[in-house]
């Protein structure tokens, strides 16, 4: 057998092997053709910057541009300002939306510190703006028209209607209105000296009230208590533990001695029993008396 009949292909198989080659011939070149075409399209991408070909970015060309919006000053209502003069003065515009919302839902703007909790405002920005919010009076409560007259009103009756130096008020009888007839008497002291008053069951003597904290001491001048000031006592015999303690003079170590005395001896007869107690000083003894009741 010569050499060349191991290299022998037939006709059919001549034909077969060409045709094969010429389709992957052409998928090659289609192949190539379709790379060079995308390679072209993204080298035609309208990038600020790039050039077909090349290789990188020029550093001083950026991305892309966006056109600044020249920000404004000028007095304005958040109340009443229309988008337009918001995103004038530099807002944002989700925080425009922001604005209109709280606006539909009813929200007010009745001072300068309302419009600092807008979200997303920045203390500069605040700062910036601060000096030109305009809060219209119509925006205000309308207890305001009348508050001023009213407060007025009431400084000039008080004013007028306390008492002078020699002059006093029973203690025991006084609300709120009769105190802040005393010199150095507001609302605020008034309804302290009346709630303390209740927590004792009445005031037996003038010096109790300085056990108001801070209470100015020339107030005690002004008031007095009488010889039959009546108070309300406590049945020491039948309270609880709880209902003990609720006196300011009797804490709770206090009132859990009282109860075991009962327990282990009875009925208490006198404030005296209790004097053997590490709880009970003579001090506590004597300025609890008056308001303890043996039946």
């Amino acid at each position: 057998m010569r050499l060349r009949d191991f290299f022998y292909i037939n006709k059919s198989d001549r034909r077969v092997f060409v045709a094969l080659l010429l389709l992957g011939l052409v998928a090659f070149v289609a192949v190539g053709i379709l790379d060079d075409d995308v390679s072209d399209e993204e080298t035609a991408q309208p990038v600020a910057g790039w050039q077909r070909g090349s290789q990188r970015q020029p550093k001083s060309e950026p991305y892309y541009q966006t056109e600044a919006r020249r920000v404004e000053r000028f007095p304005f209502d958040p109340n009443t300002a229309d988008s337009t003069q918001l995103l004038r003065l530099g807002l944002q515009p989700w925080q425009v939306r922001n604005i209109y919302r709280y606006r539909a839902s009813g929200g007010i703007y009745r001072s300068k510190d309302d419009f600092a909790r807008l979200y997303g405002l920045t203390v500069k920005q605040y700062r910036e703006l601060e000096p030109y919010i305009r809060i219209s009076s119509d925006y205000q409560p309308a207890s305001t028209l009348v508050s001023s007259a009213a407060d007025n009103h009431r400084d000039t009756l008080y004013h007028t209607s306390k008492i002078r130096e020699g002059e006093t008020v029973g203690l025991n009888v006084l609300d709120t209105a009769m105190l802040q007839r005393v010199p150095g008497i507001g609302s605020y002291y008034a309804r302290r000296i009346v709630a303390y008053g209740q927590r004792l069951g009445g005031y037996v003597s003038v010096e109790q009230l300085n056990e108001i904290d801070d209470l100015p001491a020339d107030v005690k001048k002004y008031v007095r208590v009488t010889g039959d000031a009546h108070v309300r006592q406590l049945a020491i015999n039948h309270l609880s533990l709880n209902e003990l303690r609720r006196h300011p003079y009797i804490n709770y170590y206090q009132a859990r001695a009282i109860v075991d005395y009962r327990r282990q001896h009875g009925t208490i007869t006198d404030l005296q029993q209790l004097s053997l107690l590490p709880d009970f000083s003579p001090e506590a003894i004597a300025r609890l008396r008056p308001y303890v009741s043996y039946q």
